[in-house]
């Protein structure tokens, strides 16, 4: 497989460049968050190993970078940082996995084959439905850029909706998801949590809209921004009064 490795340690580099194209790797290395930054986004690599202290910036900064200029290579951060919080903080800016200094060059070898395994399929730090965002690191949730305000059981009932946007979910497959397979509550509670979603999102007219499936369902769907805009004429009711002054103008 093709890796990049961006170490600033020219000791360390060395030793694992040699080490991966001994058994059978392609290695590009990288010293510098610029020089990373374009191999990343220029080439296609099978992984991406990033250290978090460089010269020039911070691989945290980094791996968030490419993953909003939609590379979704698997990512490696390699590091000597073993606090829980850089953990966390590298996994919510989109790495898959994280090594920290020193290591045994069996366990990163073994690392990498897993990762690669798992191909590069998107994997978003930001989930987007139309003008709604959600980061599920923060668990911010805004509509145009105006925050919108969510209890914890709203927030994963839409969270579920916007990662399945434009399918069909049952009750029970959100009961199962948003709650859990044990919940025995009430039979109404995914009906009156939706409603609970609907009355927030309804003062947005851009905000994706939960429509329900008759007899199954709901389902999100992404509202269009010309029809959101478009305001609404009462057709019918125009109709109806033109029906009833046709008697007095044509007697």
């Amino acid at each position: 497989m093709r890796l990049l490795l961006l170490e600033d340690d020219i000791r360390l580099a060395g030793l694992l460049q040699r080490g991966l194209r001994a058994e059978g790797h392609a290695v590009d290395v990288a010293a510098l968050v610029e020089d990373g930054r374009w191999l990343a986004t220029e080439n296609a690599y099978d992984v991406l190993v990033l250290d978090v202290m460089l010269p020039d910036g911070d691989g945290f900064d980094l791996c968030g970078e490419i993953r909003r200029a939609g590379v979704w290579t698997p990512v490696l951060m390699l590091t000597a940082r073993d606090a829980v919080s850089d953990r966390v903080r590298g996994l919510d800016v989109g790495a898959d996995d994280y090594l920290v200094k020193p290591f045994a060059f069996a366990e990163l070898s073994a690392r990498l084959r897993a990762l690669a395994r798992r191909g590069a399929p998107e994997r978003p730090t930001i989930l987007v439905a139309g003008t709604l965002t959600i980061d599920p690191a923060t668990r911010a949730v805004e509509v145009d850029g105006v925050p919108l305000g969510l209890s914890p059981r709203e927030y994963a009932l839409l969270e579920l909706f916007v990662r399945r946007a434009g399918d069909v979910l049952t009750r029970t497959a959100i009961i199962e998801r948003v709650w859990d397979w044990a919940y025995d509550g009430t039979s109404n509670v995914v009906d009156v949590y939706v409603r609970y979603l609907r009355t927030k999102l309804a003062p947005h007219p851009s905000a994706p809209r939960i429509e329900t499936a008759r007899g199954v369902g709901y389902v999100l769907r992404v509202v269009d921004g010309a029809a959101a805009a478009r305001p609404r004429t009462p057709l019918k009711r125009r109709g109806r009064r033109a029906r009833r002054a046709r008697p007095a103008d044509h007697p």
